[in-house]
């Protein structure tokens, strides 16, 4: 049983996601981030929260935490939000025994996410904010869905997600990287197959033959751009490689959060430009708004949507 204490005041995330979800509800209540913000993500972070000590990851791939540095930090809870599952369960009452800190695991799937954020504003008194943000990220997921859903495989393109240094790395479907992919009214191009990446080869791409390439690195784009090998695919001879924005948190799935939101509904649109036509730009300004705390100047919105398929006014 967790007993979480009265507004705790200093809270820490055990991983990417709860990063982000927890500064866009409470930044004043992080002790620290998971990683230190790189340089081009500091200024669309607020002031205060730049330069906030960094905890490490807790649980999942790649744990970097160490229990001392966190128990230094002092934090009155641990939050973390991802999967429900057993596995995910039992590494969240491993840290709880170990730290003797509250740890509170919360559903990380896009159709939680308004649950999620009503539960965790109900746990740290903002239970307001929660429900802003709850109801707003309802409203993208219900839109998107009501325009995507009805379509039928043949007008859903075939989409190649690119990972890695040189593409060749992509989330599979069903996964939490790809998650984003499917909803936005796309199909994978990558089978259906155990786990969430996977390394596949050249000759694995050319046959898939996508209709859309998405990667989140300007490399990468750059490489299925003029690279002799990949210019017979449809994707290239379209000019349909677009590149997912990072600024200050990835719309594709660095991390898969709810940065996702806004990376969902600038996918469906490309993807079905009939099926959205207000305009991007609009979208993500009340997004980085409301969730981010920032207003985003004309400078950050054309370096955000450079190279993305879509442009600012």
């Amino acid at each position: 049983m967790v007993e979480v204490p009265d507004r705790p005041l200093r809270v820490i995330a055990a991983g990417p996601p709860a990063s982000v979800l927890l500064y866009t509800l409470a930044p004043a209540r992080m002790a620290a981030w998971v990683g230190a913000p790189r340089a081009a993500e500091t200024p669309f972070l607020l002031p205060e929260s730049r330069d906030l000590p960094v905890s490490g990851r807790l649980t999942g791939r790649g744990g970097t935490a160490n229990v001392e540095a966190v128990l230094a930090l002092k934090p009155d809870l641990i939050v973390d939000a991802g999967s429900l599952g057993p596995t995910y369960a039992s590494l969240a009452d491993r840290v709880q025994a170990q730290t003797g800190i509250p740890y509170i695991l919360l559903d990380g799937s896009l159709p939680g996410t308004a649950q999620t954020y009503r539960q965790l504003g109900a746990l740290l008194g903002e239970e307001a904010r929660g429900e802003e943000l709850a109801r707003a990220a309802q409203a993208i997921l219900d839109t998107v869905a009501a325009r995507v859903d009805p379509l039928p495989p043949e007008r859903r393109p075939i989409v190649y997600y690119g990972r890695g240094p040189k593409g060749l790395e992509t989330g599979l479907p069903g996964s939490i990287n790809a998650e984003i992919l499917e909803r936005a009214g796309g199909r994978n191009a990558a089978p259906p197959a155990p786990g969430g990446l996977a390394a596949v080869s050249p000759e694995q791409v050319l046959a898939w033959n996508p209709a859309v390439i998405v990667t989140v690195d300007p490399a990468v784009q750059a490489l299925f751009r003029t690279d002799p090998l990949w210019q017979g695919l449809a994707a290239v001879r379209a000019a349909r490689i677009y590149r997912a924005p990072a600024l200050p948190f990835g719309w594709f799935d660095a991390p898969p959060g709810v940065n996702r939101l806004i990376g969902l509904r600038w996918l469906a649109g490309l993807l079905h430009p009939d099926l959205f036509p207000e305009p991007l730009p609009e979208a993500v300004r009340a997004f980085y708004r409301r969730f981010y705390h920032l207003d985003l100047s004309e400078a950050q919105l054309a370096a955000l949507l450079d190279g993305t398929g879509s442009r600012a006014p």
